[in-house]
């Protein structure tokens, strides 16, 4: 009987973790690193142990400090989460040798998934279907599209997609070297790229005793930086002839390595039907909590069974309904899904959904981790009331702080390809990105609005009410690189906004005003942090106002003349680190407008940073290796 687990990890996967440890009576250790310290996991677990450091390589991926942790916090099983450690077979063979129960597959299944190259030659063997290898000496134009990939690791990582032969010399590179940064394994593969695929995956969890259970599939195809967004359960669509082909390959797979406990087979499927495997995450999934509402099991659960060597039942439960889930990234889509940090002040959903959560009120979003702020999930009896149900708890959702892509979720669940499961493919956001992000400012200027009438009640009601109609007064707000001046009057009749014909104040007051808008009554609640104020509505019925909340920086009446940068200049987006230069940039070179110049690497993703004009590069301060704030100056280039 497992008595304490150590989780070798963070955030929201050591959250869930230790929620289901609590139900079942078992104690609970945390790890964290001097960043994580504050962190909610470290809070809920019964005992927490520090691993000294901030970065990932000093801390939640050292294997032998996260032993000790667990034997010094007497411990006597590890689970490993999702990330990190989790497929490392070095790992769960040290935490064995150690004494201790790992909640994870055998050392041995591990290993022969880790390499994804090692992997596809142990599945064709299996009778798994696979795509064909492409050898890159001898590509051809006939080859084209190909997809260049780490073959080890995964988020993304260490992919390229190539479209031109001249591009490929160059896409092997780059994601060698992103992968060996990221991995320490350099290994990359080719493969033929399947324009208009799926990525359908199928959940197994398998006991010591023989039985395997595959617990239907999954839809992860809504993707970006080929990472996943949104996931759903069961896969929309498909055939049951279909269903049937990657169940029997995801058993067949788990068969043909020993495998034990939870893990996922990893299929693309393209416009035909046919199937081909990709991968086995040898773990638990970011999203198997679909599964979960699907099937309902505790996956979690489960694993700690299976660890205890306690036998599945002969067949699994029976499916019901439908389940969506949506990851919430602090991250602006808008601008390459550049990661934002800072505090993130209020993350709150209304009831009825389910929220898996790293963070909460007052945490800090910082640069060392995943952008992840939570998972929402919603279940319903079918895919279409599923779908409303997550897209309307989002928009009623109070995010307040770092931007996020909660407007890009609401809109990409309502659009008609995402709701046509026909229509579902990886190259959603190449397609759509833009048109789901352009309207981000739809209704701006009436949140401006609601936040000057809630900031000019508190003077209302200390300046007194005038017997003449007063001259304006102007408060100004700015959102992104847009700014809104709002105008109005304080007089015998209380508060009158300029400008805004159709629009009538009905109340007012310090946390929020309420609007009529050509005939229709709108509520909107404001929240200051400083100069930052979050304007929230409830969705509109007619659909008026989009999205339901706008944050914007209230600026000063007399701005800082000082406060100027040299024109040209590239000023960092975000914290992070300066990984890498472009070859031969040095200071006096031309650029051309849109020249990759340099990269920032930052929440374990890589930013590129390119010339805004055609010019000559008249400044580089950056370095590789650099660590820099929001705002430090990168480069300047001159018209």
């Amino acid at each position: 009987m497992i008595r304490s687990v150590l989780v070798a990890n963070r955030g929201e996967i050591a959250r869930r973790v230790f929620r289901t440890c609590r139900e079942l009576g078992i104690a609970t250790v945390a790890v964290h690193s001097d960043a994580d310290a504050g962190a909610p996991h470290v809070r809920e677990a019964d005992t927490a142990v520090r691993l000294p450091g901030d970065a990932p390589a000093d801390t939640y991926l050292r294997g032998d400090l996260l032993v000790r942790a667990a034997l010094a916090a007497g411990a006597d099983a590890v689970h490993p989460g999702y990330g990190f450690l989790s497929e490392n077979a070095g790992f769960a063979a040290a935490v064995a040798e150690a004494g201790l129960a790992w909640i994870g597959p055998p050392p041995a299944a591990i290993e022969a998934m880790a390499s994804k190259t090692r992997a596809k030659e142990l599945m064709a063997g299996a009778g798994v279907p696979l795509l064909a290898p492409v050898d890159p000496g001898h590509v051809t134009a006939a080859d084209l599209p190909l997809l260049v990939k780490a073959a080890a690791g995964g988020g993304g990582r260490g992919m390229r997609i190539v479209t031109e032969l001249d591009a490929l010399e160059g896409e092997l590179k780059g994601a060698a070297a992103e992968a060996a940064a990221a991995f320490g394994d350099g290994e990359v593969f080719v493969e033929p790229y399947v324009v208009g695929g799926r990525h359908v995956e199928v959940q197994i969890l398998a006991d010591g005793h023989g039985t395997v259970w595959t617990l239907g599939t999954r839809d992860c195809s809504l993707q970006r930086r080929h990472q996943k967004v949104i996931e759903e359960a069961p896969a929309p669509g498909l055939s049951e002839e279909l269903r049937t082909t990657l169940h029997e390959a995801a058993e067949r797979a788990a068969r043909a390595i020993g495998y034990r406990g939870a893990g996922t087979v990893e299929f693309l499927v393209d416009r035909t039907g046919r199937a081909y495997f990709l991968e086995m995450n040898t773990r638990l999934q970011v999203e198997h909590p679909v599964t979960e509402a699907v099937y309902r099991l505790d996956l979690v659960a489960l694993q700690l069974s299976i660890a205890e060597d306690r036998p599945l039942e002969a067949e699994p439960p029976p499916p019901h309904g439908h389940a969506v889930e949506a990851r919430l990234y602090a991250e602006d889509p808008a601008a390459d899904w550049q990661p934002q940090t800072g505090t993130l002040h209020r993350l709150a959903l209304p009831d009825g959904v389910r929220l898996d959560s790293g963070v909460t009120d007052g945490d800090t979003i910082g640069v060392h981790y995943d952008p992840m702020l939570a998972k929402v999930i919603a279940w319903a009896p079918t895919r279409a009331e599923a779908i409303r149900k997550l897209a309307g708890a989002l928009e009623r959702a109070a995010l307040h702080g770092p931007v996020t892509n909660r407007d890009l979720l609401v809109r990409s669940l309502r659009h008609p390809e995402f709701t046509d499961p026909a229509a579902l493919d990886t190259g959603f956001y190449d397609r759509h990105l833009t048109d789901l992000t352009t309207n981000d400012a739809d209704g701006a200027p009436v949140f401006a609005l609601a936040a000057a009438l809630a900031e000019a009640h508190g003077r209302s009601r200390f300046g007194g009410f005038r017997n003449v109609p007063s001259a304006p007064q102007a408060k100004t707000y700015a959102r992104g690189n847009t700014e809104h001046t709002i105008r109005y009057r304080l007089d015998r009749d209380g508060l009158r906004a300029e400008d805004f014909p159709g629009v009538r104040l009905l109340t007012h007051g310090p946390d929020g005003v309420v609007l009529e808008i050509d005939g229709l009554r709108r509520q909107f609640t404001v929240t200051r942090y400083g100069d930052r104020v979050h304007v929230d509505a409830p969705p509109s019925p007619g659909g008026a106002i989009t999205p339901t909340s706008h944050t914007f920086t209230a600026q000063p009446r007399f701005p800082d003349p000082t406060a100027r940068t040299e024109p040209g200049s590239l000023l960092a987006p975000m914290p992070g680190t300066v990984v890498r230069l472009a070859d031969g940039l040095t200071e006096g070179a031309p650029v051309e407008a849109g020249q990759p110049l340099l990269w920032l690497e930052a929440m374990k993703m890589e930013h590129k940073i390119t010339a805004p004009a055609a010019g000559t590069l008249t400044s580089l301060p950056a370095q590789p290796g650099q660590q820099v704030e929001v705002g430090t100056l990168l480069a300047v280039v001159t018209d």
